[in-house]
């Protein structure tokens, strides 16, 4: 009697196939993950210098001049300034670390600009607008 002897496992092309697709995978999720970690990062210095705003203006109502208002420490991300004038004041979140090379400002009339972005970040833009937190120059709202 012959016995038939059966061969278990995966022949090098089923093995192409799958690498072929994980690559892929990777090819495509990578940056889309990575434009969704700087994205993540720059809310921070929108919210901190959307708070930086209403609070500039209390400290003008009780003072009557921005002079003297203190910016918040420095984060991970972002480091923070604010100069004003009697009447005036620019707050700034300039990136730090991975987030170097972009810069945020807010003023006292709520204007908000993306002043610089790194060079090698591909597609983003500075705005006199807005916060651009993206690619193509999309703004955050």
């Amino acid at each position: 009697m012959a016995s038939t002897v059966r061969q278990r496992g995966f022949t090098l092309i089923e093995i192409m196939v799958t690498v072929a697709i994980v690559g892929i995978l990777t090819a495509v999720a990578v940056p889309a993950y990575n434009s969704y970690v700087l994205r993540a990062r720059t809310t921070e210095a929108f919210t901190v210098l959307g708070a930086i705003q209403p609070n500039a203006e209390q400290y003008w109502t009780n003072n009557r001049s921005f002079t003297n208002f203190v910016a918040p420490t420095s984060t991970p991300n972002f480091s923070y300034s604010f100069a004003g004038t009697d009447t005036t004041f620019v707050a700034t979140a300039s990136g730090i670390n991975k987030m170097n090379g972009l810069v945020y400002t807010i003023d006292q009339s709520g204007t908000r600009k993306t002043t610089a972005v790194p060079p090698t970040w591909t597609g983003w833009v500075t705005s006199t607008t807005c916060w651009v937190d993206r690619s193509g120059g999309q703004c955050t709202q």
